[in-house]
């Protein structure tokens, strides 16, 4: 595919684009909202990475690529920002959070329903751990009825992760979430209405957390570290054939493949409001998660010596 990079907040295009090479596809521009990064640094992005044009018009761009991959670390920006590739018949990889308001899920999930070709999310969905497990026979490993997974950092953009590698443990979608008070990170339990348990702990904490995941089944238990090296080649081998048409099959249905954001959503009212269960058929009226909120802060991050 010619692919187009959206958005170079974080570490992830220029992390990405050797990979995406490696699995045979052209990076033909970039084009860089501001989120984050200064005037000119689109500029620099490019020539460091041999990316031979820089855009200023997501229009063009979609005239120009066949795959859009986004990365904006600002999540509510990006329905506005797929809107152009999807309407000139483009894939689409969102790169994670995918979305942190109910209106911009339906929007992503109405898209894959009219035949829009898009995915992504966070690569905790696909790390190899994950599927070496999911490949054994379910007769050996048995059913997940209790998983816990869990990182640090911070609840969404980070904690995404965590949310993620649980769904792709536990099949099917949950019905209720809330949050459970009382230690330094947040935990929070996802139901199922057959009865079966998630666990995500996410949140800041003194020191470094790896992503972590313990599985019980009525075979046995099992534990894992996610080797954070080979996280981004999953989600790209994962996910890039579908959107280059190589295969109709996207790596998980739209769906389901949302569920990791509607969780959090629904964990963050839950603690706002008491810790109660919140209902995922209620969704719709949660607020959400603030990107551009969360967009200042990462660049006051980035660049502290201009007060973000």
């Amino acid at each position: 595919m010619k692919i187009g990079v959206v958005d170079l907040d974080t570490s992830h295009p220029q992390n990405w684009i050797p990979i995406e090479r490696e699995l045979g596809h052209e990076i033909v521009g970039v084009y860089d909202g501001g989120s984050v990064h200064p005037s000119g640094y689109a500029e620099r992005f490019a020539a460091e990475h041999a990316v031979p044009r820089v855009y200023d018009s997501l229009t063009d761009l979609a005239r120009d690529v066949d795959c859009a991959i986004i990365h904006g670390c600002d999540w509510d920006t990006h329905v506005e920002k797929a809107r152009p590739f999807v309407e000139a018949d483009r894939s689409v990889l969102l790169d994670k959070p995918m979305a942190g308001k109910p209106a911009d899920v339906a929007t992503i999930r109405g898209w894959a329903r009219a035949g829009a070709r898009i995915t992504g999310g966070s690569s905790l969905r696909f790390c190899s751990e994950t599927r070496a497990w999911l490949s054994q026979p379910e007769a050996e490993r048995g059913i997940p009825h209790t998983v816990i997974c869990g990182c640090a950092v911070d609840e969404f953009n980070y904690g995404i992760h965590a949310y993620a590698q649980l769904a792709g443990l536990m099949a099917g979608k949950a019905v209720a979430v809330r949050h459970l008070a009382g230690t330094p990170q947040r935990r929070v339990q996802v139901a199922w209405s057959d009865g079966r348990t998630g666990i995500v702990v996410v949140g800041k904490v003194a020191g470094w957390i790896p992503f972590y995941a313990t599985i019980v089944t009525e075979r046995g238990v099992t534990q894992f570290v996610a080797d954070a090296g080979s996280l981004y080649r999953g989600l790209l081998e994962c996910c890039l054939p579908y959107l280059s048409g190589e295969t109709d099959v996207p790596p998980v249905d739209m769906d389901e493949l949302l569920e990791p954001e509607r969780w959090a959503i629904a964990a963050r009212t839950s603690w706002l409001d008491g810790d109660r269960w919140v209902e995922l058929a209620e969704l719709d009226s949660c607020d959400g998660y603030d990107g551009a909120a969360f967009a200042r802060e990462y660049r006051a991050m980035r660049y502290p010596e201009k007060g973000g």
